[in-house]
């Protein structure tokens, strides 16, 4: 275990509608952050005023309409050493970083079992976590390009994992009855409403954007499986088994559920920068790690970050790219779990 800080409160204040979005942005799975390592460390700690308009938050529903409701946060500890981050050499590195140590989980009995069913895929391209009978969390990016709502988002569906029946209902005489190996179809669901942070849009949040890479989407129906229970980051030193865990679809594996894990290398008071192995398509996994509860032999598994994806990054006036993660800090715990439950007094716990 470790310790956990205590949880500030978001409180709704007032809530106005906006205009309908166009939906007309491109989905890009790789981002540009001109805000790298050095230049988080340089950056000064948000106000209570600059925290209330950064998780502010967009609505948009099904329908097309959207809301924009501006919010209140009490209990924050504001930090004066907020970024600062752990100094470590720098390296060069890429998205698969010399041997591929990816698993592609293809037993149904993994596959449709916790904590692997708990990810899911989202008809933009990118990947989620259940973190809620009703709800998904995923990655801003996958459904906002910080101007403007991508392609494909204003009817947002999540895909649900299972597996494909061996064949394909009644054998026509002479027919080979064809066999799935195993490989996960999905049951399609529409999302009623889409939660993203103000922190996310371009114009209010400059350098620090990537911070806010992270959304909560509500399915029109719950589904009936387990879910993955929401943690608080810890540290890289206080990081029970030094290890992060991550399930999703990259792109270059189509129709495979693959995982992977490894330990986290610099971090930032937002951010993980890890060298996890990975490829489009499994941005927005939840990042988990698993604790072994005390007297008891099973794993306790916690979401603690949100997986941004590949990002290039000023340092020293070159680009270097990480495989970067949005931590769930106590303030993000608080919005995160408001939109799940929709008032705050199920989210005092960390």
């Amino acid at each position: 275990t470790w310790h956990l800080k205590k949880i500030p409160q978001i409180v709704r204040e007032r809530t106005f509608s906006l205009d309908s979005p166009t939906f007309e942005a491109k989905t890009k799975l790789e981002l540009n952050s001109v805000c790298g390592i050095e230049c988080q460390r340089k950056l000064p700690a948000p106000s209570l005023s600059d925290l209330k308009n950064l998780l502010s938050y967009e609505t948009v529903f099904e329908n097309g309409s959207r809301t924009l409701t501006e919010v209140n946060v009490l209990g924050a500890v504001l930090d004066p050493a907020a970024n600062t981050t752990t100094q470590r050499p720098l390296r060069k590195k890429r998205q698969i970083y010399g041997t591929d140590s990816r698993f592609s989980i293809y037993d149904k009995r993994f596959m449709t079992n916790f904590p692997f069913n708990t990810a899911v895929k989202i008809s933009t391209g990118c990947s989620g976590i259940l973190v809620s009978p009703k709800h998904v969390l995923t990655a801003a990016h996958c459904l906002h390009n910080g101007k403007d709502y991508v392609k494909g988002s204003k009817r947002l569906r999540v895909g649900l994992m299972k597996t494909k029946s061996r064949g394909n209902g009644r054998k026509r005489k002479g027919a080979k009855r064809k066999t799935s190996d195993g490989l996960p179809s999905f049951q399609w669901t529409r999302v009623k409403s889409t939660h993203i942070p103000k922190g996310w849009f371009k114009g209010v949040s400059e350098d620090i954007a990537l911070d806010y890479d992270y959304a909560v989407l509500e399915l029109k129906r719950p589904h009936k499986r387990k879910y993955m229970e929401l943690g608080i980051s810890p540290t890289i030193k206080m990081m029970p088994g030094s290890m992060i865990h991550f399930s999703g679809f990259d792109n270059d594996r189509s129709g495979q559920l693959v995982y992977r894990f490894c330990s986290i290398s610099e971090e930032s008071n937002d951010l993980f920068y890890q060298y996890c192995d990975a490829e489009p398509g499994s941005t927005g996994s939840g990042i988990y790690l698993r604790l072994k509860e005390p007297n008891k032999k099973k794993w306790k598994r916690k979401i603690i970050a949100v997986y941004s994806g590949h990002q290039w990054v000023d340092i020293n006036g070159e680009q270097q790219d990480y495989n970067v993660a949005v931590r769930i800090t106590p303030l993000k715990f608080a919005q995160i779990c408001f939109w799940i439950h929709g008032n705050d007094g199920n989210c005092t716990q960390g």
